[in-house]
């Protein structure tokens, strides 16, 4: 177990936030079938503002842990605050994750974005955290915007999946 810090397993073993919020103002779902990990996160949105957040997780360890704390540091902020929230941001807030499972924090920045696009959608508002933001676009990529992110380590998830 010595791969993970105290946070990590933490959020994995007592995950905040587990399930599905019942008539949601937005649901994303996110994940790659090669990896084995999938991500929902709901919300419930109040004046711009999340209320709530949810989540049901598939995956690894990592996977649960990074969508605990993702909803975590979504719920009290802003629309446009939760739209800038990072991978990067995720990793930090848990205290670190191994290379080969910052993919892990990608996939949950990408569901919480998802869930945001599909409030956007339903209620016709725009946000500028979303231009380009394209919520069926596939973990490769995905991948490759990571490349250049300041993480740096865009190919984790090619590591582990042998892609």
């Amino acid at each position: 177990m010595g791969i993970y810090n105290d946070k990590v397993m933490q959020h994995f073993m007592n995950p905040h936030n587990v399930g599905e919020i019942e008539n949601a103002d937005g649901v994303g779902t996110y994940g790659s079938p090669v990896c084995g990990d999938m991500m929902q996160i709901s919300i419930k949105v109040e004046n711009d503002k999340i209320v709530d957040a949810k989540f049901k997780t598939f995956g690894c360890g990592s996977a649960i842990a990074s969508s605990s704390i993702a909803t975590d540091m979504i719920v009290g902020k802003t629309i446009d605050e939760a739209l800038a929230i990072t991978n990067k941001e995720i990793i930090d807030e848990l205290g670190g994750l191994p290379p080969v499972k910052v993919h892990c924090s990608v996939l949950a920045d990408h569901a919480i974005k998802s869930a945001i696009y599909d409030y956007a959608q339903k209620h016709s508002k725009i946000y500028k955290g979303l231009e380009g933001f394209d919520p069926n676009a596939d973990e490769d990529d995905h991948d490759a915007e990571q490349e250049d992110s300041e993480c740096g380590t865009g190919s984790a998830c090619s590591v582990k999946c042998g892609r």
